[in-house]
């Protein structure tokens, strides 16, 4: 009953509900992305990615480790190890812009007074391109 009344009273209120677990799969996490409406959703979507980045650029150097080990040409060991940071650095980046989804946008207004101007027009988000799976 605690549940559904602080479910409603976040409803009735706008306050933010309780979260709910996100998923931890890439391909969930983008279906996620279409329905995050909340800035904190949006940065909670966003963090999530970022730590399946880390674990991804673990994973890769569990590999650049294990071709070392195993002889490859070095050029393989050396492209893992590229990966690796490549990974780390995302999801660093991405840990650092993640909380500022969590903020409502500038207003024109206050574009304004950054020397933008109000009218200036806003590029829209590129489309993703299809997926083929």
């Amino acid at each position: 009953m605690t549940v559904y009344a602080q479910a409603l009273h976040a409803a009735l209120y706008g306050l933010p509900a309780p979260d709910k677990s996100l998923p931890t799969a890439l391909d969930a996490l983008l279906q996620a992305t279409h329905t995050a409406t909340a800035p904190e959703q949006k940065t909670a979507v966003l963090r999530q990615v970022a730590q399946q980045l880390r674990n991804a650029a673990e994973i890769i150097q569990r590999y650049q480790y294990r071709a070392q080990w195993d002889r490859f040409p070095t050029e393989v060991a050396e492209q893992l190890d590229t990966a690796h940071d490549q990974a780390q650095q995302i999801a660093q980046a991405l840990g650092r812009v993640a909380p500022a989804l969590s903020h409502q946008p500038t207003t024109p207004r206050a574009q304004a007074a950054h020397g933008q101007s109000a009218t200036t027009p806003v590029a829209s988000p590129p489309s993703p391109a299809p997926r083929h799976r």
